[in-house]
């Protein structure tokens, strides 16, 4: 079948989709920051849920602060930034995030089969360094680039982070698929014109009056002891994502 697309690149989103950080990483590390600069702003788990929908830490302060009747000068903005960024990667450092289900797999899986892996996030590259030196320490990831929030000017929902990806991995969007879990990220992808394999974050509350922009939907990629449960689209074989399981999302019919 000559005619159908090959994978050549997979753009993965950082936060809920490799790893799970935001409950157990970030969220804790912005109260430390907020008490260590002498603010009593505590974000709890119900308050972070309703906080998530707004993309890039910097944002989500600035608009904390105005929904309180407060204000942030940008200098501030910058110290409780920098305090987050701290002990969100001594969190990192320490062992307290963990990737989810079926990504090691799978990136491994990519990587043996030689097809290009970029990061695409809305957190700083300081952030994804300390991911990706905590989950390989050796330095062995597989990912041929990354693109992070100090690296575009509009991030998700906007398509600039996907299209710069496109551009730089030189791939064509018939060529890529987009691992997400969050709803600013499938619209974010959905906007470049490309297909998403959609992880929901149990975190993000507008992530299903979305999902039906993705190609496919389920809780995670699976394992051999751990199958995913599949929302929208094909059946995976032994309850897993593999190659050929991406390769296919690619030649469904347009939704």
């Amino acid at each position: 079948m000559s005619g159908m697309p090959a994978l050549k690149a997979v753009f993965w989103d950082v936060d809920g989709t490799l790893a799970d950080t935001e409950m157990e990483g970030h969220r804790p590390a912005f109260n430390l920051a907020f008490a260590e600069q002498g603010l009593s702003w505590t974000w709890d788990p119900e308050t972070y849920m309703r906080l998530l929908s707004i993309p890039g830490g910097s944002l989500r302060m600035k608009t904390y602060a105005q929904q309180r009747g407060e204000s942030l000068s940008d200098e501030q903005l910058n110290e409780l930034r920098s305090s987050k960024q701290r002990h969100y990667l001594q969190k990192v450092g320490s062992g307290g995030v963990c990737l989810r289900p079926g990504v090691l797999r799978l990136l491994r899986e990519l990587q043996i089969r030689t097809i290009a892996q970029w990061i695409v996030t809305s957190s700083g590259a300081s952030s994804v360094s300390a991911l990706l030196e905590n989950m390989f320490p050796n330095g062995d990831h597989p990912f041929s680039g990354v693109l992070s929030a100090d690296d575009v000017i509009q991030h998700k929902p906007y398509p600039e982070p996907y299209l710069r990806a496109l551009q730089l991995s030189n791939t064509s969007p018939d060529n890529a698929l987009v691992l997400e879990d969050s709803a600013a990220g499938l619209q974010s992808a959905s906007n470049a014109g490309l297909r998403c394999l959609l992880t929901p974050s149990a975190w993000d509350r507008k992530v299903r009056h979305y999902q039906n922009e993705a190609v496919a939907v389920m809780d995670h990629l699976g394992s051999s002891n751990n199958p995913c449960k599949i929302i929208k689209g094909p059946p995976c074989v032994d309850g897993f994502v593999t190659l050929e399981y991406l390769e296919m999302l690619l030649v469904l019919p347009e939704r």
